[in-house]
């Protein structure tokens, strides 16, 4: 069982204890996704006007301002990141990792992590990326000797000194990253666990006693690691978004302490920047750790040399984004707590595009991954650019047939990481299901109906997904084997803006065709 011990994590110092004390700022992000310019509080696009009016949150140009001020409150500070720079905004599909090295380099990263979406392209665009940052990326949790690409350029841990002392900064990575993203065949991810008291072990023996991990993990897996190793200091997360401290919306205090291990993590998106306070005794042991995320809202002042160059940047997508091709009459909910969870109107419009675009070719069901689905979109006109900040990655549309046997084991893996909030959960078309969450993961699925029908383990239906999702990613391994695959239809977010545009005003809605039971 975790220990978790209180929001200020203030442990007491024992007697013998050494009277040197080390203090240090660890200023963190995580799960940037390319949020370059300032965001709403719905997580997507916020205009120009709306940021004058000090309604938005984020964007390079506050956390400039932010780290730099933080800095000047501490006189002995790093800069980390826990991973997934990459992805999510028309910024990483122009400029893949070249905007975020640069801002980072700006910023003076000390390290960060390699998280799941870095892999979005391959290991070309990582080792790309890695060649352009002026600070180490990490990953301790992968066997890379076999990619060529990346061998020589990406770390387990790094040693650096800050004010007088020597850090073991140590990376990590989600073991499953394979499913996740496409790093190819040639890099091997390994257990988090093993991996970091590895690394630990090893710096310790030459000397080093203040270990920070960098993991791109997630929240329940930092806690196992902090609980099931020895010697790690502290854990800056990301991975699952998580937001700690003790404002609405946390999930946990800031820091989680796990036995004397501090957890922190600050969110998305550049919403946050957390500033963690710690102070080490001479033996390298934490005697005190205060700090919180810091909101980047309008009282952040936007670095003016930033907001030049991202408007700079912005210039090539402009035309694109700026394209008014619909109008909703509410708000549509792609937040990923909602959307992982239980059918979410985002979710309902998404896979009902995907059906529509391919019923006269027989498809009869569309299944799209919740973590395919990145922000909401509120009310009024829509823009090419909100669909894509909701739908970033390229998939394209795929089509296949498998058999009412196979659509029923990937129900199953759909729901089976429920409760860790998984991506994988199925949003859908032209079926209902129940999903019974006090049953085990492998028999939690029950009264599938497909287009109205209850469904037949042996008969052969029409299936609509994404590439992603066809070609094994989150888990649906059982569909790479697909009959009459086909992988190259048009990006979905095209397929969902065509079909707003075809519907518009569009109204959301959720139907009940999906049902939870929870007790």
């Amino acid at each position: 069982m975790l220990r978790i011990l209180s929001t200020t994590a203030t442990l007491a110092l024992a007697a013998s204890a050494a009277s040197a004390e080390y203090t240090l700022t660890i200023l963190h992000t995580n799960d940037f996704h390319a949020r370059f310019e300032p965001i709403s509080a719905f997580d997507s696009g916020c205009s120009a006007e709306d940021n004058e009016a000090g309604e938005c949150f984020g964007g390079s140009a506050r956390l400039v301002t932010a780290v730099e001020e933080a800095r000047a409150r501490s006189n002995n500070s790093i800069l980390v990141d826990g991973g997934d720079q990459f992805q999510g905004t028309l910024f990483y599909t122009y400029y893949k990792g070249a905007a975020a090295a640069e801002f980072m380099n700006k910023m003076g990263y000390d390290a960060m992590t390699v998280g799941n979406h870095e892999f979005d392209d391959g290991p070309e665009v990582l080792r790309g990326f890695v060649d352009a940052v002026e600070f180490p990326v990490l990953m301790s949790n992968a066997d890379i000797s076999g990619e060529e690409l990346l061998a020589d350029a990406i770390q387990k841990s790094v040693v650096i000194e800050q004010g007088g002392e020597q850090i073991g900064l140590i990376g990590l990575t989600p073991q499953d990253t394979d499913e996740l993203a496409s790093p190819g065949p040639n890099v091997i991810f390994t257990d988090p666990v093993e991996a970091v008291q590895a690394e630990v072990d090893r710096l310790t023996e030459e000397g080093v006693n203040k270990i920070i991990v960098l993991s791109h993990s997630g929240y329940g897996v930092d806690q196992r690691v902090a609980e099931e190793t020895t010697g790690v200091d502290v854990i800056v997360g990301g991975h699952t978004n998580t937001l700690l401290g003790d404002m609405d919306g946390a999930q946990g205090p800031y820091p989680t302490m796990v036995g004397d291990t501090a957890i922190v993590s600050a969110y998305a998106y550049g919403k946050f920047l957390g500033e963690l306070n710690v102070t080490f005794d001479d033996d390298g042991v934490i005697t005190e750790a205060t700090g919180a995320p810091l909101i980047m809202d309008a009282s952040v002042a936007e670095d003016e040399e930033s907001v030049a160059r991202i408007a700079e940047l912005a210039g090539p997508l402009d035309e694109i984004r700026n394209e008014v091709v619909a109008e909703t009459s509410g708000p549509l909910t792609g937040d990923r707590a909602v959307c992982r969870a239980e059918e979410c109107d985002m979710g309902n419009l998404i896979a009902d595009a995907m059906l529509d675009r391919v019923a006269d070719q027989g498809i009869q069901v569309a299944l799209m991954n919740s973590g395919g689905i990145r922000a909401d979109i509120d009310a009024g006109e829509v823009t090419m650019g909100e669909v894509l900040t909701v739908l970033p990655f390229q998939n394209t549309l795929s089509t296949f047939q498998v058999s009412g046997e196979t659509i029923l084991e990937a129900l199953e893996n759909a729901a089976s990481q429920h409760e860790e909030g998984a991506g994988r959960f199925l949003q859908v078309a032209g079926m209902t299901y129940t999903v019974d969450l006090t049953q085990e993961p492998g028999s939690r699925i029950s009264e599938v109906m497909i287009q109205g029908e209850a469904i037949d383990p042996a008969a052969t239906y029409g299936v609509t997904s994404n590439n992603f999702v066809r070609n094994g990613g989150d888990g649906f391994s059982m569909f790479t084997d697909a009959e009459n695959a086909y992988d190259f239809g048009p990006d979905v977010a095209n397929v969902v803006a065509d079909y707003l545009a075809e519907n518009s005003p569009y109204e959301p809605y959720t139907d009940g065709r999906i049902n939870l039971i929870t007790e």
